[in-house]
């Protein structure tokens, strides 16, 4: 197959790490077609169809110089077999701009996973409204008032931006309300944006379970991201520690009623943050976790995400 990955610039990524690279090895592995592009790269003309600026490259196995170039020319994103957009968060403007170029790429005949329009439609904070059991005590308003109200009731909370990644931004109040009012402030911009809060959960100190579903299935094993020092964060890009430990069946069951739901939509690769029982949030613009969990445990996740993306390019 011939592959083409929307993501970051491929310089930035640290393949130790990276969940992307992952796939690309894993499709290499296979002997298939790797090219890239960024989605500032992404064109459309009319008459013509939605193109990119792409990359061919070559897996080389060494860090920093991991990959080989191996020539530029724009192509129909439609001429690939899959096109896999892995950009990051934030959920901007321009990642939206981005989704309906790859749509169009779409009704041209190009396979995009994840669908750009189930991208749009499940932005990460948010998709999780549609799940209320599953969700614990949460509130979504740009309203200082109504945050003040929560608080109130629910004595230590969780107050994060609707469109930040890696625990940016995420701040915990306890019940004394100490700076409160400046941290809505700072979140809400004087109540021209919306934010959410969240019941602070305990739970947080075992780790934020990040629960890899692929094609609706849950994957056999997890990576609990653990706060460390006085951090309430678990997110790896703020210090967290990811150990991978074996899915529950608890947190099982609720990946599979919200993957099986979710996958027909277009969302073959998706991200469920858990902690304790409760989801936090539905991660589907570019989830991680396989390297840890493939180095930890043997569970060979890329493998097991290539076999769907070869599935759903045969259909």
């Amino acid at each position: 197959m011939k592959l083409l990955f929307v993501a970051d610039p491929i310089e930035s990524f640290k393949i130790h790490k990276d969940t992307t690279f992952t796939m690309m090895r894993e499709a290499a592995r296979r002997g298939h077609a790797l090219a890239v592009c960024e989605p500032r790269q992404l064109r459309w003309q009319t008459g013509q169809p939605v193109t990119a600026e792409v990359r061919d490259i070559a897996l080389t196995g060494d860090e920093p110089h991991w990959f080989a170039e191996q020539g530029r020319r724009t192509q129909a994103l439609r001429d690939f077999d899959a096109v896999l957009m892995r950009k990051d968060p934030p959920f901007d403007a321009e990642f939206t701009y981005a989704t309906h170029l790859l749509e169009q790429a779409e009704r041209e005949g190009a396979r995009v996973i994840n669908r750009p329009a189930a991208l749009r439609n499940h932005p990460e904070k948010l998709a999780i409204m549609e799940w209320p059991r599953f969700i614990g005590p949460t509130l979504v308003t740009r309203e200082a008032e109504a945050v003040r109200r929560f608080h109130a009731e629910h004595g230590e909370i969780i107050l994060k931006p609707l469109d930040g990644m890696g625990g940016m931004g995420i701040f915990r109040v306890g019940p004394d309300g100490l700076n409160l009012g400046s941290i809505i402030e700072t979140l809400n911009h004087h109540g021209a944006t919306t934010l959410m809060v969240q019941k602070f959960l305990p739970e947080i100190a075992a780790g934020d379970k990040r629960v890899l579903i692929i094609d609706g299935e849950p994957a056999p094993f997890v990576l609990a991201r653990i706060p460390q020092g006085s951090e309430i964060r678990g997110n790896l890009a703020a210090g967290g520690k990811g150990v991978a430990q074996p899915i529950t069946d608890t947190d099982r069951a609720t990946a599979r009623a919200i993957g099986q739901a979710l996958a027909p939509r277009g969302l073959l690769l998706i991200g469920l943050d858990i902690i304790g029982t409760r989801v936090t949030e539905i991660n589907v613009t570019s989830p991680t976790g396989f390297r840890e969990i493939l180095d930890q445990t043997g569970c060979d996740v890329p493998a097991l995400y290539l076999d769907a993306v070869e599935k759903a390019a045969a259909r």
